[in-house]
């Protein structure tokens, strides 16, 4: 993948991982637009980066995507690269009714349904620039992290559409999955016993991940991913039983 002279949308811009890849692509010298859903979020990023361009839009809500697709076309029409890295990490009980059916998938429409809608809305335009697709999904779209287990759920189908989506775009838009392992940022701020589960930097993070698309990797998988991807087919049984001694101490009491 070039990384240069690209205009390159990044869904979730605002903090973690995605803040990080917007700093850094900006110094590769690259057009960047960042979407989010706080406004004031979205204000703090430009004034770090002033050069960047914010849209205010909600990966889950269906209409702020076609809004956003709208804007792309008018504003930003050399759009050539989307990175769908917006995502929620909620810890769940599944041993009782939840109180809110809604905010119980919450992590489906955001995860998972958001990146599905979002490559459908941009797509054209993706194609007509020979553009390039990147999915953010996780190392535990191979191991389920039981604490998480919505989460986990939809990182997996999130693999399994990347690799389609990558099959019928063949020769027309480059899809890229990137799957991080633990990284150190808000949503995992807490998180006791993180060193125990591989966590890295954001920077870290970011290196890999250049690293790997200069290689042209179509997967990207840093870390303690890559152990996860190989164990999940090497000793299923025993990984998942690691994670699940790892996990039980996050879930949830009901």
């Amino acid at each position: 993948m070039n990384l240069t002279g690209r205009t390159i949308l990044i869904t979730g811009g605002s903090a973690g991982i995605g803040l990080a890849f917007a700093k850094k692509f900006v110094d590769l010298g690259n057009q960047v637009i960042i979407t989010g859903r706080n406004q004031a979020k979205l204000d703090a990023a430009k004034a770090v980066l002033p050069g960047i361009a914010t849209i205010q839009a909600d990966a889950s809500k269906a209409g702020d995507i076609q809004r956003l697709a709208a804007t792309i076309a008018s504003d930003h029409p050399a759009l050539d690269v989307l990175i769908n890295n917006a995502g929620i990490f909620v810890y769940r009980n599944l041993s009782a009714p939840a109180d809110d059916l809604t905010e119980l998938t919450k992590e489906i429409d955001v995860n998972l349904a958001g990146p599905i809608r979002t490559i459908s809305a941009l797509v054209d335009i993706l194609k007509a620039n020979n553009g390039t697709i990147i999915n953010v999904s996780s190392g535990l779209a191979f191991v389920p992290f039981q604490a998480a287990p919505v989460y986990s759920a939809t990182k997996a189908a999130l693999h399994a559409y990347t690799t389609v989506l990558r099959q019928q775009l063949a020769g027309k838009v480059e899809v890229v999955e990137l799957m991080p392992p633990l990284v150190k940022t808000d949503m995992t701020a807490g998180f006791d016993g993180a060193d125990d589960f591989g966590i890295v930097t954001t920077d870290v993070l970011v290196n890999a991940t250049i690293a790997g698309l200069k290689a042209g990797h179509q997967e990207i998988r840093p870390g303690l991913a890559n152990r996860l991807h190989w164990m999940s087919r090497i000793a299923p049984g025993f990984i998942n039983g690691q994670l699940a001694k790892g996990a039980a101490e996050f879930i949830p009491e009901v």
